[in-house]
């Protein structure tokens, strides 16, 4: 029942992505960017609510695990060459990180 969850959530997660992408994709990859960091924060979201169970099956390993995308961001990271791919390889870590630890920031403080 557990993979149902993760595949229903995933079944949102991956066409919003695909629709980030295709709508800010020039010419910096910012759907790519924004879909990581937005799955980021979710999933900060997430651990400060302590989800468990389906609900994180379908939230954190479906619907975040859909949304974001590590394959995308390594072929767009070496398509920008050396000095602006690795600026935007750090910008997507330092976001991530950063979104994450709002999200459950948020989720522990303001709830």
């Amino acid at each position: 029942m557990t993979a149902l969850w993760v595949a229903l959530g995933a079944a949102v997660g991956a066409p919003l992505r695909y629709y980030l992408g295709r709508r800010w994709e020039r010419p910096l990859h910012a759907g790519t960017l924004a879909a990581n960091t937005l799955a980021s924060l979710l999933l900060g979201l997430c651990v400060g609510w302590s989800v468990d169970g389906q609900a994180l099956a379908f939230l954190g390993a479906g619907f975040c695990g859909g949304l974001s995308t590590y394959s995308s961001l390594a072929v767009q990271t070496r398509d920008l060459g050396m000095r602006r791919g690795a600026a935007y390889a750090l910008a997507t870590v330092v976001l991530g990180l950063a979104a994450c630890a709002l999200g459950f920031w948020a989720a522990t403080h303001l709830t």
